[in-house]
C-alpha cells in the first residue's frame, strides 16, 4: 500500500509563515511546492509519557495511505527522557518543550498558532491544513487509520470534527470516545451513577451512549481530545482551544463551539485506535481537581444561565462534594500504595 507524504513540521511552517515575494522580484514563491497543501497537522501533547509516545509516533510514521502529513509534539515540561527520545529516534518530528506544564489546551494551542489558526496570514502563505488532529501520546494508530478517517470525513463535508472508536489495553471500550454533552440532567446520572445501573437506557446512559453500538457510524455531540480530527475550516471558524481548561472538558467544549457554528461531530466505530488512557494524570492529584474544576467550567459557559438560582447552587454543591470524596479516596490509595 502507498505510504503518505511527510512534510517536516519545520519546513511547513516556515513556508506556511512566509510572506508572499513581490512581482517582479525574481524570487519564485515559497508555496509552490505545497500547492496542494497539506491534508494533516497531527499535534501530540506529551507530559512524562517517554515510552508511550515512542510507540505512538511509530505507529503514526507507520501509516499507509495517500495523504500529506506533518506532526509536532509539544512537550509540557516533561522530566523523563521525552524529549531525548524524540531528538534521538524521530528527528522529523516537530518539537515545541514549554517551560513549565500548560495544561492540554495551552499546549495544544502553541502548535494550532504556528499552523496560523487564531492569527493573521499574509495572502501568499501555504493553505492551512485541511484537518487538524489532536492525538494522545498513549495512543496507538493501526496503519489505515489515518487515512480511514480522512476519507470518512472527506465524505462528509458537513463534519467538523469526528473521532474513531478507542480501545483500552485490556479490551474494553474507551466511553469517552463517544458522548453527549454533560447537560445538568445527563451529568446528575452519571455522578450519581444512574448510567451505571442502566447503561443500556438512552435516558440514564446518554453520556456515555451505551445504548448504541460500539462498531457503527453515527453522528455524536463529542468525541475524545485523544483522538480528535477536525476540520482546518471549522477551526478557524470556531477558534482555538479554550485555555480555562487545565486538562479535561476542552474537547467537549471545542465540540459543542463546532456544533454551534453549524458543523457535525460523528463517531466512527469502524475504525479502531488502542488507548491507554490517563498514562500521564493517573496518580496525579492535580489532573483529579482539574476534571472537577472543567465541570464548573463547563457548566458555568454553557448552562448557568438557564439554571436556576436553585438549581446552580445544587450543581455547585453536588460537583465540590463529590470531587472533594473522590479527590481524597485517591489520595487514601495513593498513601497506602507507598506504605
Amino acid at each position: 500500500m502507498q505510504s503518505p507524504c511527510y512534510i517536516a513540521w519545520s519546513e511547513w511552517i516556515e513556508t506556511a509563515c512566509s510572506p508572499a515575494p513581490q512581482p517582479g522580484s525574481g524570487v519564485s514563491s515559497g508555496t509552490s511546492r505545497y500547492a496542494e497543501g497539506l491534508d494533516l497537522a497531527i499535534v501530540i501533547v506529551n507530559y512524562n509519557a517517554g515510552a508511550l509516545l515512542a510507540g505512538c509516533l511509530e505507529s503514526v510514521f507507520a501509516s499507509n495511505g495517500n495523504f500529506t502529513y506533518t506532526v509536532c509534539v509539544v512537550d509540557n515540561d516533561s522530566h523523563d527522557d521525552s524529549v531525548a527520545i524524540i531528538n534521538d529516534h524521530f528527528p522529523q518530528t516537530g518539537l515545541i518543550v514549554a517551560e513549565t506544564n500548560l495544561g492540554f489546551s495551552a499546549a495544544n494551542n502553541l502548535a494550532l498558532r504556528q499552523l496560523g489558526f487564531g492569527e493573521r496570514r499574509s495572502s501568499g502563505s501555504a493553505p492551512f491544513p485541511r484537518f487538524v488532529l489532536l492525538l494522545n501520546a498513549d495512543t496507538v494508530l493501526p496503519p489505515t487509520a489515518l487515512a480511514e478517517m480522512i476519507l470518512f470525513m472527506d465524505g462528509r463535508p458537513k463534519v467538523g470534527a469526528a473521532g474513531p472508536r478507542l480501545r483500552r489495553p485490556d479490551g474494553t471500550l474507551d466511553l469517552a470516545c463517544r458522548r453527549s454533552f454533560p447537560t445538568p440532567w445527563v451529568s446528575f446520572c452519571r455522578m450519581t451513577r444512574l448510567s451505571r445501573l442502566f447503561p443500556q437506557s438512552r435516558r440514564f446512559n446518554a453520556y456515555n451512549l451505551g445504548y448504541l453500538p460500539e462498531d457503527a457510524v453515527y453522528p455524536v455531540d463529542s468525541v475524545v481530545g485523544a483522538y480528535m480530527q477536525v476540520r482546518g475550516e471549522a477551526v478557524r471558524q470556531v477558534g482555538l482551544l479554550d485555555e480555562a481548561y487545565f486538562m479535561y472538558g476542552e474537547d467537549l467544549d471545542w465540540a459543542k463551539r463546532i456544533k454551534t457554528a453549524g458543523w457535525e461531530v460523528w463517531y466512527n466505530g469502524e475504525v479502531e485506535v488502542t488507548h491507554v488512557k490517563e498514562a500521564s494524570s493517573r496518580k496525579s492529584r492535580k489532573a483529579r481537581l482539574a476534571f472537577y474544576e472543567a465541570m464548573w467550567i463547563f457548566y458555568r459557559k454553557h448552562y448557568r444561565a438557564d439554571s436556576s438560582w436553585v438549581l446552580d447552587k445544587l450543581i455547585w454543591l453536588g460537583i465540590a462534594l463529590i470531587g472533594g470524596v473522590d479527590i481524597a479516596v485517591r489520595l487514601w490509595k495513593l498513601r497506602q500504595e507507598r506504605v
